[in-house]
């Protein structure tokens, strides 16, 4: 069975082309518009890993990231940064939160597809 990632982010063509690139390895894809809509994903199911941007509407990525480790299902849950913010203290706030590691857009497909691939959860 396919490997299921996340995404969050409150781009949808940002989240095609994740989501693109994602599928064409072989991984299975969940879509989210925000971290609140993310979290409702949390629902028991098998996830191996989080792609979440940092400023989205109603529940920012970081907040997310908090809310997620709180989950005892999902307390490992490895979880990617992908955003624009670049500041090393919004990273520091990320690592802090649980983030596992930080990608700045734009990004390219292989390098995304690098980091999930050493991050993803068996």
């Amino acid at each position: 069975m396919a490997q299921t990632i996340l995404v969050i982010d409150d781009s949808v063509s940002l989240r095609q082309v994740v989501a693109m690139a994602l599928k064409g390895a072989g991984y299975s894809v969940l879509e989210a518009g925000d971290g609140m809509a993310a979290l409702e994903l949390l629902d028991g199911r098998k996830i191996s890993m989080a792609v979440c941007d940092v400023n989205m509407p109603r529940m920012g990525g970081i907040e997310f990231v908090q809310a997620a480790k709180a989950l005892p299902a999902y307390r490992f849950l490895p979880i990617l940064m992908l955003t624009t913010e670049n500041q090393e203290s919004k990273k520091e706030q990320g690592k802090a939160a649980g983030a596992k590691a930080w990608m700045v857009k734009p990004f390219s497909p292989s390098t995304l597809l690098n980091a999930v691939s050493k991050l993803c959860l068996p």
